[in-house]
């Protein structure tokens, strides 16, 4: 699947969407990558990837266990180099959402320095 296939669009305008009240996420802007992500204050934290895959940033050992069950596999830049703080998702479009809030608020955190923990509701979301 590629990044411009309609599903994986349809798909990704839903976690678009779940994000229009937030004054603080910003979808697209610039150009090349991430020009089609979400941002929170200028950080990336979901995107489809070239290759049609929902990738989203999360905390490392949440995406080793992520991983670990089969949910994902790690995003790998177009170096080859495996990203450990990102997942990415072939598919599985019931969770985008949900991930992406994760991320969001992953993300929040570290841009702000605060110390960030995910909630046990949005993680048993997802499993």
């Amino acid at each position: 699947m590629m990044r411009n296939d309609p599903e994986i669009e349809h798909a990704f305008s839903k976690v678009v969407g779940a994000f229009v009240d937030d004054k603080r996420v910003v979808y697209g802007g610039g150009k090349g990558f991430g020009s089609k992500a979400l941002k929170i204050d200028g950080k990336l934290f979901a995107m489809v990837s070239a290759k049609g895959k929902f990738v989203a940033k999360l905390p490392a050992q949440r995406v080793d266990d992520l991983v670990r069950h089969g949910i994902g596999e790690y995003f790998t830049s177009g170096g080859g180099r495996s990203m450990k703080e990102w997942l990415a998702l072939d598919g599985n479009y019931s969770i985008w959402i949900n991930l992406a809030k994760e991320a969001r608020t992953f993300v929040a955190g570290v841009t702000s320095g605060n110390e960030n923990q995910v909630t046990k509701k949005t993680r048993s979301k997802i499993r």
